[in-house]
């Protein structure tokens, strides 16, 4: 991603502009900018761009949202929870386009994932870019659907997890569970507390889908993948997904965790309603090529993360190759891919119109490509962030 000459510009011009409202690109667009925030959105030309000395991109959208990643820059959030490191795994998804992050910390002893909930809460407040919130992806799973996940501790969700959970202070909190072990009025709780639970690593049936959905279930996690599949008389998660009008999924569009088919199913049922979710690992754009794991050695080969026994470990995939992969491989138009990175992950943290979208008001939070959907930088906030080493 090439540096861009002025940190904190007044304004963008935007040759295409994607602004997550309307279901159209629009031509020549001039984003104005005060405060790190959008004044107002006009027709312009490359000329007045021109006269006015102004950046112009190819392609604008709203910032990516990336709501599960777990790590990148050679960091590992479950290995370094803390601000400087989730700066630098940040950083990192940067390169791939995306603006805002909800880093992930997956399943870990009792109550170990306090720590990524302060490191969350201390990032936020040392005003590290890019953080939205966190996502606890266990320890409250399914030992019939354990993925990758340490299954010695995967447990069920108790009443002080409850107290901690309601509790937090640390933005959006999107919380992994299988639904089908939580303990009677625990999802309505965790929902009246804003809490956004999604189902994954589940064993469930799809009545029990669609009774954790009227209790608040808002989503399920990577879609097919470490859940209940459909089958002729028995929906399970993916059925009751695809059956409701209102469940979110993430959906890792990398090729090897979902068949190419199954995504472009996915996304003609639902494509309103599917997120593009990296499950990015610290390879992503850094340079280790193996790690270990709960005592698994994890290698990538050939942009596959497997442990020893060929079981997938996490991705290694970036957002905006997530979403010319949608439009290669899933038959979705660049539209409906850029919808599937920013208007429908902020819906699904309750965050739509304060993200995801562009318009008068709204955080000026930019992804700018080029022509051949590469990342010609990302913007937070009316800041460029990795302008000279920011």
């Amino acid at each position: 991603m090439p540096l861009i000459e002025t940190q904190h510009p007044n304004a963008v011009f935007a040759r295409q502009l994607y602004d997550g409202i309307g279901n159209a690109l629009r031509s020549d667009q001039m984003i104005e900018i005060e405060a790190g925030r959008i004044t107002h959105i006009r027709p312009a030309t490359a000329q007045d761009a021109r006269d006015r000395n102004i950046r112009g991109f190819d392609l604008v959208a709203p910032g990516f949202i990336d709501i599960q990643i777990n790590g990148a820059a050679d960091t590992q959030f479950n290995f370094e929870p803390d601000a400087l490191a989730l700066g630098r795994i940040a950083k990192g998804a940067r390169q791939g386009g995306t603006a805002y992050i909800m880093p992930t910390f997956i399943t870990a002893a009792g109550q170990d994932y306090q720590r990524a909930i302060s490191a969350v809460q201390d990032a936020r407040m040392r005003g590290v870019s890019g953080i939205l919130g966190v996502h606890l992806e266990g320890p409250f799973l399914s030992h019939n659907k354990p993925g990758i996940h340490d299954s010695r501790a995967i447990r069920v969700l108790d009443d002080a997890d409850l107290n901690a959970l309601t509790s937090t202070d640390a933005g959006a909190v999107l919380l992994t569970v299988a639904p089908e072990n939580l303990p009677q009025g625990a999802l309505a709780r965790l929902n009246a507390a804003g809490v956004r639970v999604f189902a994954g690593h589940t064993n469930a049936t799809g009545d029990q889908i669609d009774c954790a959905e009227k209790h608040g279930l808002v989503g399920v996690t990577h879609l097919f993948n470490a859940m209940t599949q459909m089958t002729v008389r028995e929906p399970g998660v993916v059925g009751a997904t695809f059956a409701s009008r209102a469940l979110f999924a993430g959906i890792i569009a990398d090729g090897h965790h979902v068949d190419w088919r199954n995504v472009a199913t996915a996304a003609r049922l639902m494509p309103d309603r599917l997120c593009l979710v990296t499950d990015a690992m610290l390879t992503l754009a850094g340079t280790s090529t193996h790690f270990e794991l709960h005592g698994e050695h994890i290698t990538l080969a050939q942009g596959k993360l497997t442990n020893a026994e060929g079981r997938l470990a996490g991705a290694h995939i970036s957002m905006i190759e997530s979403v010319r992969n949608m439009i290669a491989h899933a038959g979705c138009s660049v539209v409906q891919a850029l919808q599937m990175a920013t208007v429908n992950p902020a819906k699904a943290l309750g965050m739509g119109g304060k993200v995801g979208a562009l318009h008068a008001g709204a955080a000026a939070t930019l992804t700018c490509l080029d022509p051949n959907l590469e990342v010609s930088a990302v913007m937070i906030d009316g800041t460029y962030p990795d302008v000279n080493g920011v």
